[in-house]
């Protein structure tokens, strides 16, 4: 066999195991994607927004989507203190709008995020958040009531009151679901459950405010989705930092 034949073999020896652990390196670990909710479009064109993204990762376009971003609010909670948007950051959370005197959906959407709650529960980067979408009924000490009946655990999940005014707009514009108070329209109704009509939905928003997920909180299995696109989520946190 020639020399250059021999050094050819030799370096193919030498090479291939490098590029191999090389692409293992690059390739082979574990890469966390969660989609972000709510892309922005340009008013007059109708365009999705777009961004340079700053510091793009290998499987990352220079250009990226502008998407929606929760805006700052403040309510009151439990406890009758002020709490505002600005006590989550640097969190990740699930948000509901409920009511106290609900007696079909949020029952159910309750004790799903009670188990949620549990999940992570000394996760100090998780926190719950529950709006009441009836207000004028619920003040702190029947929130603080119905946070008891939940076994939420103080500090991590909140429930939250104030004017409707704030908060039916912070639910349409804010989270993107729908809720209505159904006595504006008719007076003759009066029972609680078919006056405030809101969304089953339970919603995960990241620490920079962005939606990453809708999910039925009426249903188990989705809920088992929630939790684990939730550890996805915090993983993608540990991954980048």
């Amino acid at each position: 066999m020639q020399k250059s034949q021999k050094a050819g073999i030799l370096i193919a020896a030498l090479v291939v195991p490098a590029l191999i652990f090389l692409y293992l390196k690059g390739f082979g670990e574990n890469h966390y994607e969660l989609p972000y909710m709510i892309p922005l479009t340009d008013s007059t064109t109708g365009n999705v927004m777009l961004k340079k993204n700053p510091n793009p990762r290998w499987n990352q376009p220079e250009m990226d989507t502008v998407f929606h971003t929760i805006p700052n609010w403040e309510l009151i909670d439990e406890n009758g203190s002020e709490f505002s948007s600005s006590t989550l950051k640097g969190k990740i959370y699930v948000t509901d709008f409920f009511f106290t005197r609900c007696t079909s959906i949020c029952p159910k959407m309750s004790t799903q995020l009670t188990r949620v709650q549990d999940t992570f529960s000394e996760n100090e980067e998780v926190n719950f958040v529950s709006i009441s979408v009836d207000p004028s009924h619920d003040d702190a000490q029947q929130l603080k009531k119905y946070a008891k009946e939940y076994d939420a655990k103080s500090g991590k999940w909140h429930f939250l009151t104030g004017e409707k005014k704030v908060i039916y707009p912070l639910a349409v514009k804010g989270y993107y679901i729908p809720v209505a108070d159904a006595s504006e329209y008719d007076k003759a109704i009066k029972i609680p459950d078919e006056t405030f009509i809101h969304s089953e939905k339970l919603i995960l928003v990241d620490k920079e405010g962005h939606i990453r997920g809708f999910y039925d909180g009426t249903d188990k299995k989705d809920v088992d989705r929630l939790i684990l696109e939730m550890r996805v989520l915090l993983k993608i946190y540990q991954t980048n930092s």
